[in-house]
C-alpha cells in the first residue's frame, strides 16, 4: 500500500498521516522536522541532531517528540527496493486526550532527549496496516482514522520511548518547557535572544534551563538558533533567488563573513557554492 508514494512526501488522505517512497535530494532532508513517529518499511535513514547521529531500519520506528533541526540521509535497501516510509504527525490534542484515559506509569526513562529509534511490535505494525488500508475505503477515514490514530500512539506509548509522548504532553515537565521555548526561538529567530530571558519564561534558572534544553535537543539554545536561521537563508537563496548577504541578513546575521563561516561547517560548502549545486540536481 505504501509503495503508491512519490519520489516526496506524499499525502494519504488520512489526516497527518504521509508516505515517501524512493531517494530524496539531500536539500531536501534538511529541515526543522515537527513532532512525528516515522516508520521503516525499507531501505533505512540517518537522522543526525546536533552531534547526535541516529540509523534505522525496517521494522524501526523513530520518535521525534519536539520541533529539532535535523539533516537526514536515506538508502536503498541492499536488494536495491528503494527506500519506503510512513509518518504520522503528532497532535497534541489527540495525545493529551488519550493520555487522560490512562493511568500514569510506575517509572520512566531518566534520558531526556527529545528524539529516539525503537523496533516495531506486531501490535504497532498492525495498527499501521488498518490505518493504511483506509486509504481504499475513503467514507470509513473519518469514523475510523481517530480511532487507529490512538492505537498508534497508545502502542507507542507502551514501548521503550513512551515517556517521551507523555513529558511533551504534560505542561509541567521539563521537556514541554524546552518545547515552548523552542516555539519562541522559532517564532522570533531572526532577532536577538537572551538565554536568561527564555529561562524566564520557562520558570526555569538558567543552569537548570541551559542543561534541559541541550539535553532534549542535543543543541543549546543559540545553536538552535544559528540552525534555523541556516536553514531558512538556505531555503531563501533555494527558492527565492535571494543573494548570500540578501539572506544573512534578512535571518538575522550581522555579517555576511560570520553567516558563510557557519553555512560552511554545517552544511560542509560555502553559500553560493552549496546553492548552485543544489539547484544543479534539481535540474538534471
Amino acid at each position: 500500500m505504501a509503495s503508491r508514494a512519490e519520489n516526496r512526501r506524499t499525502e494519504t488522505g488520512i489526516p497527518r498521516v504521509a508516505m515517501v517512497q524512493g531517494e530524496i535530494p539531500e536539500h531536501m532532508l534538511a529541515a526543522v522536522y515537527d513532532p512525528m513517529i516515522n516508520l521503516i518499511l525499507q531501505g533505512s535513514k540517518t537522522m543526525t541532531v546536533g552531534e547526535r547521529t541516529l540509523r534505522y531500519d525496517p521494522a524501526t520506528y523513530f520518535v521525534m517528540s519536539i520541533e529539532l533541526p535535523a539533516v537526514g540521509t536515506i538508502h536503498p535497501a541492499a536488494s536495491g527496493e528503494p527506500y519506503l516510509a510512513l509518518s504520522l504527525t503528532l497532535d497534541s490534542t489527540v495525545l493529551s486526550t488519550l493520555l487522560t484515559d490512562l493511568p500514569s506509569p510506575a517509572e520512566r526513562n531518566e534520558s531526556e532527549a527529545g528524539f529516539s529509534v525503537a523496533a516495531v511490535t506486531p501490535e504497532l505494525m498492525d495498527a499501521w496496516l488498518r490505518m493504511l488500508r483506509l486509504m481504499d475505503r475513503p467514507d470509513d477515514i473519518a469514523a475510523l482514522a481517530p480511532v487507529y490514530e490512538r492505537e498508534i500512539l497508545y502502542r507507542v506509548l507502551q514501548g521503550p520511548h513512551g515517556w517521551m509522548l507523555r513529558d511533551i504532553a504534560a505542561p509541567d515537565t521539563a521537556m514541554a518547557r524546552v518545547s515552548q521555548a523552542i516555539q519562541w526561538i522559532r517564532r522570533d529567530f531572526a532577532e536577538p535572544i537572551r538565554v536568561e530571558t527564555l529561562a524566564r519564561k520557562a520558570s526555569m534558572s538558567v543552569s537548570a534551563f541551559h542543561r534541559h534544553f541541550k539535553a532534549v535537543t542535543t543543541l543549546s539554545p543559540l545553536q538552535y538558533q544559528k540552525r534555523v536561521r541556516l536553514l531558512k537563508a538556505r531555503m531563501l537563496m533555494v527558492a527565492g533567488a535571494k543573494s548570500v548577504t540578501s539572506a544573512a541578513f534578512e535571518v538575522g546575521y550581522e555579517s555576511a563573513t560570520q553567516f558563510s563561516r557557519d553555512y560552511a561547517r554545517v552544511f560542509g560548502l560555502p553559500p553560493a557554492r552549496d546553492t548552485a549545486r543544489i539547484l544543479g540536481e534539481t535540474q538534471r
